[in-house]
């Protein structure tokens, strides 16, 4: 049986890094990466053999759980009729339905592949739709890895970068420049930036319940704000909900918060563990799109029908017996043990949680409320907190910048090994 230190060698001969995706690196947690055989359920298989209670689901996307039967199901009788064609199938139309069911101030979706090809679409339609090139987005909140939005990115970008430069080479300073950066949860230091550059933005963008410096939701008020600020301005207001779509109810938390965002993004969730995302508004936006109108955007993959399969499948398995209390109610027993067993064993760590994501934040001090207190945290601390409930059995997003979820595969029992794990790693950190 290989190692993951094998394994992680061999990759490293032939994919830059090793991974395919830089947070799997494990750089902001230190070791050695682990390698995936399987899933079933809450639990992965690695391949070392070990079985580990798996919090990060795959991002957030897994929320019925490893190769659930139905999906298996539903994508198997898909693919056995074709995999992809580039041509239109009927399911594309089936899904945007049951998303614009959900979502009363969305007419139409473009279904794409990603979330960073579902934001780099809305940025471009917002831009289309009001001649304007300007975008404010917030530090820390994480839109993908397009070039534009790499400014004080979130996520695994959060490494590089000084906050004010793109968080990578390659991006021209005219592209970084059309970003303009502002605090997550400061409504006034939006109308700020608006006021400075009156007439010249196109649009503000956030992430409604921030997942990309941690789990940090929004203070009463402030998405409100933030909306009637952008449209006061002349400016669109476009809401990432690619990890909170479907997350913590049926439908947007945008519109369960009362809002009304001018474009919207959805992706993890909707599409039940496949490469599918989507990006929607009213249609006199949305029209606005190739081939009706002239913002162009394409993909031969888009609406392939095997991810179509899988996201049919997962919105009506959802809307049949809807989980979100019962996820609450566990990521709440997770928050108030943890957070008992830290403070017993005299560990600066507390869970921040928001309805059914959280993360444990290496600190004693809560509410995390923007970038700036996220970065307070002590990294190495909870990098040795990762790897103490790793080598207790149980998996968590490998940052700290990072949410990790609860999946409907998930059981009370779980939690219990979750909170076990938890209080003996502590004991160990105290």
């Amino acid at each position: 049986m290989a190692t993951h230190e094998d394994l992680y060698a061999k990759a490293c001969r032939v994919i830059p890094g090793g991974v395919d995706s830089p947070v799997r690196a494990f750089n902001a947690v230190g070791g050695t990466p682990i390698f995936v055989a399987s899933g079933k359920g809450a639990y992965l298989t690695l391949a070392d053999g070990r079985k580990v209670l798996d919090c990060c689901c795959s991002w957030g996307a897994m929320i019925l759980g490893h190769a659930d039967p139905g999906i298996v199901e539903a994508v198997s009788q898909a693919a056995a009729r074709g995999t992809t064609f580039g041509i239109a199938t009927p399911g594309e139309a089936e899904l945007a339905e049951r998303i614009v069911a959900r979502i009363p101030f969305v007419d139409k979706v473009r279904l794409v592949n990603s979330g960073t090809e579902a934001v780099m679409t809305a940025i471009r339609l917002a831009r289309g739709v009001t001649g304007r090139d300007l975008i404010i987005k917030c530090e820390g909140c994480y839109h993908g890895h397009s070039d534009g939005l790499l400014v004080s990115a979130g996520s695994g970008a959060m490494t590089a970068g000084d906050g004010t430069q793109p968080a990578s080479a390659g991006i021209p300073t005219p592209i970084a420049e059309e970003t303009l950066v502002v605090p997550y949860n400061d409504a006034e230091a939006v109308a700020a930036v608006l006021a400075a550059h009156s007439g010249r933005v196109a649009a503000v963008i956030l992430e409604p319940v921030a997942g990309n410096m941690g789990c940090v939701p929004p203070k009463p008020g402030y998405l409100k704000a933030v909306q009637e600020a952008a449209h006061a301005a002349g400016a669109l207001f476009i809401c990432d909900e690619v990890i909170n779509a479907w997350r913590f109810g049926l439908g947007l938390y945008s519109a369960a918060a009362g809002l009304e965002p001018d474009i919207v993004t959805m992706g993890k969730v909707i599409g039940g563990g496949f490469p599918l995302a989507a990006v929607g508004a009213r249609a006199a936006i949305m029209d606005a799109l190739a081939p009706t109108g002239r913002v162009y955007q394409a993909g031969t993959l888009s609406g392939n029908p095997v991810a179509v399969a899988a996201a049919i499948e997962t919105l009506d398995r959802l809307a049949a017996d809807p989980p979100y209390a019962r996820l609450a109610a566990m990521a709440e027993r997770i928050e108030r043990g943890v957070n008992a067993a830290a403070e017993r064993h005299g560990v600066p760590l507390r869970v921040q949680r928001h309805a059914t994501i959280f993360t444990p934040f290496a600190t004693d001090t809560l509410p995390v409320t923007n970038l700036a207190e996220s970065k307070r945290c002590d990294a190495a601390l909870y990098g040795r907190f990762f790897h103490g409930m790793l080598d207790r059995g149980v998996y968590l997003e490998p940052s700290q910048f990072e949410v990790n979820f609860v999946s409907a595969a998930h059981t009370d029992a779980d939690i219990d090994l979750f909170l076990q794990a938890a209080d003996d790693t502590f004991a160990t950190l105290g």
